[in-house]
């Protein structure tokens, strides 16, 4: 992980300044700054366009109740599109132009959750939802804990003062003259 983290903050500026010396060298210095600046506005204008039909599709998605996961991994892919878009440089602009392609978004995404889906435990108690992960035990049990627990079942019986009264009904155990204590 160190390795990774050294090459990212020493590769990608030495990247950038070679890329700024070989294009500053074949279009002047005034096309390049003039080329970074009009990528950083381009950029900002499609995210913010990509950005609305996100959270149109988040709210259709919520108004249905469903999951909308597409949508959360579009929203995550342009927040990171904008951070490099907005970062002066042409290899950054390039990975950041490359993340504002929907259907490669997709795949970088199917990509990841399947190099990381094996390490990940999914609980939900959304109806139809799968539960997954190395700790998941069909009988049940405590979420991640990976260790199969008691079910325990029972039956719900209401216990809501009539008419807003304010007192629990008579036949309820937390009315202190029914034996409740």
């Amino acid at each position: 992980m160190a390795l990774v983290l050294l090459i990212l903050f020493i590769g990608i500026p030495l990247l950038e300044i070679a890329a700024f010396i070989q294009i500053g060298s074949v279009i002047g210095l005034g096309w390049t700054l003039a080329g970074i600046v009009a990528t950083a506005v381009i950029g900002a204008f499609v995210i913010r366009l990509q950005g609305f039909q996100v959270i149109a599709e988040i709210q259709r998605a919520a108004a249905q109740d469903e999951i909308p996961v597409n949508a959360v991994i579009h929203g995550a892919f342009l927040l990171v599109a904008g951070l490099l878009l907005l970062t002066p440089g042409f290899v950054t602009d390039t990975i950041g132009f490359l993340f504002l392609v929907p259907p490669l978004r997709l795949a970088i995404a199917s990509l990841a959750w399947r190099r990381i889906s094996p390490h990940v435990h999914t609980m939900s108690t959304y109806p139809g939802y799968r539960q997954s992960g190395p700790g998941y035990r069909q009988s049940g049990g405590n979420a991640g804990s990976g260790t199969a627990g008691d079910v325990i079942e029972g039956e719900a019986v209401d216990i809501t003062p009539p008419s807003g009264s304010g007192r629990p009904r008579a036949d309820s155990p937390w009315n202190p003259g029914q034996g409740g204590q």
